[in-house]
């Protein structure tokens, strides 16, 4: 994954982690989703080339998945072998649309991500302060300060190569001098302490730390919870004030809310203005209002739109199952394997090729 993808997955998880409901979906605008990673602030305007980037790293994002045949499941505490992906979406296909994204996480991966939802929650402000290395950096021993107090030894060359992505042709003077720079900023944050890289042979180093007063913060509640739900600015956006937009959050579910500002907006979108008797606000209001009584349900023209914005990402699932298949064949670890895969069934990418 590009540096650029790292913060929104990361930011994306910590977002969806803080809020009050234990979910595994995150229902946001585009705009607040940015705003609350730090890539366009509250005076920038909607659309332009930062949505058409963020899009663009959801799909990428959406098609990653991981393997691991010695993942340590800190809730179990043992090591396991595990598969996920990390989410799937489902978007309006118009991408001017002002309607709310909808972000949802492979169960696996949100759940091991949950155990440590305490750190996750306050990951973002200092994850975005620092450079993409430090982020990866940070991130690791993150995992391990979380039930070790320090460090276990490990090789310069692997933490460089294989933790913080820089390339294996880098010299070792080098190498060690890029890690130790990322250490110093670790060390200014309090997240490590001590730490050291020492020379045990020509050209071979350890890397050293212990765990940084960081970690010893207790997570508080956020005073300003409230203000941190994503729906918050969609009613803001439908022309509610602050004020009432939270009395609407405090006397009905997140849920119904969310639903019901879809449909609001879907409805603007779709049929103008005139659909609306009085106003959108007013609308929304009555429906909510009525729908939490048990008195409306949501209408079949939006159950419509969202089928059909629902085909539209399976059909980007049926690309992901083949470029999985393409991708197994070409990298795959042995003879042996790619022949099982032929055993199995599945096509092999000659076969796909030729169809197309």
């Amino acid at each position: 994954m590009s540096a650029s993808d790292e913060l929104y997955l990361w930011g994306l998880l910590a977002l969806t982690l803080s809020q009050a409901d234990d979910r595994y979906e995150l229902v946001a605008t585009p705009h607040w989703c940015l705003r609350q990673l730090g890539i366009v602030d509250s005076r920038s305007g909607r659309g332009g080339e930062q949505y058409r980037l963020f899009r663009d790293a959801l799909r990428r994002l959406s098609v990653t998945s991981y393997l691991c045949d010695a993942f340590y499941d800190s809730v179990r505490a043992e090591h396991r072998d595990v598969s996920f992906h990390f989410f799937s979406y489902d978007l309006p296909t118009d991408p001017s649309s002002q309607r709310a994204w909808r972000l949802n996480w492979d169960r696996t991966f949100f759940d091991l991500a949950k155990h440590g939802a305490s750190h996750l929650r306050f990951d973002l402000e200092l994850y975005r302060k620092l450079d993409p290395a430090s982020r990866r950096l940070f991130l690791f021993v993150s995992k391990i300060f979380h039930r070790c107090s320090t460090l276990p030894q490990f090789e310069l060359r692997h933490v460089a190569v294989e933790v913080l992505g820089f390339s294996s042709d880098v010299a070792p003077r080098d190498l060690r001098m890029k890690v130790i720079r990322c250490l110093k900023k670790l060390d200014a944050n309090g997240v490590t302490s001590g730490s050291t890289v020492t020379r045990v042979a020509k050209n071979r180093y350890v890397v050293n730390a212990g765990r940084g007063a960081y970690f010893n913060r207790k997570a508080t509640p956020d005073a300003n919870h409230q203000e941190m739900q994503p729906v918050l600015e969609t009613l803001v956006h439908l022309g509610f004030d602050i004020g009432a937009a939270q009395s609407l959050l405090r006397r009905y579910p997140v849920r119904l809310l969310e639903e019901w500002c879809d449909i609001t907006q879907a409805a603007s979108e779709r049929f103008g203005r005139t659909f609306f008797k009085k106003s959108p606000m007013a609308f929304l209001v009555d429906s909510v209002s009525k729908a939490h009584r048990g008195r409306r349900t949501a209408p079949d023209w939006w159950h419509e739109v969202r089928r059909t914005e629902q085909k539209t990402t399976k059909l980007s699932d049926e690309s992901q199952k083949l470029f999985a298949t393409i991708r197994s064949e070409v990298f795959g670890q042995s003879a042996k394997g790619t022949t099982g895969s032929k055993d199995a069934g599945l096509e092999t990418a000659a076969d796909i090729l030729k169809t197309v």
